[in-house]
């Protein structure tokens, strides 16, 4: 029995999260990873592999970052989880109120999906109003019902609870302006990422918080993928825009398991005991939500980026990605057929048949040939691990994997394709 079946036998969809799933990967994929340091991880077969993938945008100072992994071990010496709060949980949340623009008080949780669900809970016991609005292309809030519930994945997600989250399109306020007309006094807030790989349009962002005031809803911003790239203060800072309540998590403790709903205290202290009188709501409430070993290791990874400009870095370095894959899909003609785009601390890589349309066919092959050439690319997750060493390996590869994407192109893919084509996460059947 291989390790993917070993697996799926355990594991309901092999892995705990989707996005780590073998549908996601082409069939010469290493199957299971054992350990990971710098931009690099091995398979269990010892095979070594440079990574883009970066536990899932987690990771931005590289795996096994030393001396973030030694504040996390001194944590777990202090005892990790404490009857009481915890001093590293009191300088954590200081720390992060006093370096993220427009924050004034913080809960941290275990992952993304919490800390965004808490601000939708939030929201509702703010204003007193019950829907939700959120972003159509923005991929990813939340694996609770009143996201999960909006996607085509709505098995187990209950009509009534489908029915109160609905959409608007980003760049786009009139498609928000009409949600609020049509529900102009029910609207809890609107939940959005500044962006993704598009820019917004001048005046958007302050557009959407425009309209959010005028109609009294709460203004959430998801940093769980832009927090610490787009800039260290987030993407409110490069976009110079605050949101009432913002969420972070991925790359804030590099890899270690941090997350955090962040925001204003007329808002975020609903969730406090000390207000006499005041109706309880009942918040973030976990176990192991402040776990020292995790909020040691950002405390250390908040100052290790600072010390290493790191968001710079990533901007750097991209630039360099995007300028060299491009030049050499360029150079082999295939500029219509395969592109990398967006924002240079968070570049994506667009695949395309010979109609010119997005294929995820032939992006399973680019990925699949980038695997030959020991490069594990799902997408591109930039970290300051990465340098000039593998930005030549990277642009080799390309080079290479272009080559057999041009004879694909030529003379039909499927003579080039060695297994399944990769599917996306929200999908109605399997």
């Amino acid at each position: 029995m291989n390790y993917s079946e070993r697996l799926h036998k355990v594991i309901p969809g092999g892995a705990h999260t989707y996005s780590r799933g073998d549908d996601q990967y082409p069939t010469n994929a290493p199957q299971i990873l054992k350990r990971g340091k710098g931009c690099y991880v091995w398979d269990n077969d010892n095979n070594k592999y440079l990574d883009y993938g970066m536990a899932l945008r987690a990771v931005t100072l590289g795996y096994s970052h030393d001396e973030v992994d030694a504040a996390a071990i001194e944590q777990i010496k202090n005892g990790n989880n404490l009857t009481r709060p915890s001093v590293v949980e009191l300088e954590a949340a200081e720390a992060l109120i006093d370096f993220i623009p427009g924050v004034e008080m913080v809960k941290f949780a275990k992952n993304g999906s919490t800390a965004v669900s808490a601000g939708v809970k939030l929201s509702r016991a703010y204003t007193g109003k019950k829907y939700v609005v959120r972003c159509t292309q923005h991929p990813f809030f939340s694996y609770d019902d009143w996201f999960i519930g909006s996607t085509v994945v709505k098995r187990g997600v209950p009509e009534e609870v489908q029915s109160l989250t609905l959409q608007f399109n980003y760049n786009d306020l009139a498609s928000l302006e009409e949600q609020f007309q049509k529900h102009p006094n029910d609207i809890a807030c609107v939940v959005m990422e500044a962006a993704t790989t598009t820019e917004p349009i001048p005046g958007f962002l302050q557009g959407v918080k425009d309209i959010c005031k005028k109609y009294g809803a709460v203004f959430i911003l998801d940093e769980m993928i832009t927090g610490f790239r787009w800039h260290l203060q987030g993407a409110q800072k490069y976009f110079n825009i605050e949101a009432d309540l913002v969420t972070f998590g991925k790359a804030l403790a590099n890899g270690f398991s941090v997350a955090a709903l962040a925001g204003k205290k007329e808002i975020m202290n609903l969730g406090g005991i000390l207000e006499k009188n005041q109706e309880r709501v009942f918040l973030i409430s976990t176990t192991y939500g402040a776990e020292m070993c995790g909020l040691g290791a950002f405390l250390k990874t908040l100052e290790v980026s600072k010390r290493e400009d790191s968001s710079n870095r990533l901007w750097k370095f991209g630039t360099e990605l995007m300028n060299g894959m491009n030049a050499i899909a360029m150079e082999l003609g295939l500029q219509d057929y395969f592109s990398v785009e967006g924002f240079a601390c968070s570049p994506n890589y667009i695949t395309k048949d010979m109609q010119k349309n997005v294929s995820l066919e032939h992006r399973t092959l680019f990925s699949q040939e980038m695997i030959k050439n020991k490069i594990l690319m799902p997408w591109l997750s930039l970290s300051t691990a990465h340098g000039s060493e593998e930005l030549d390996i990277t642009l080799n590869a390309t080079k290479n994997a272009l080559k057999i994407y041009a004879q694909a192109l030529e003379r039909g893919i499927d003579k080039y394709l060695e297994g399944p084509c990769i599917k996306p996460v929200f999908r109605e059947r399997n």
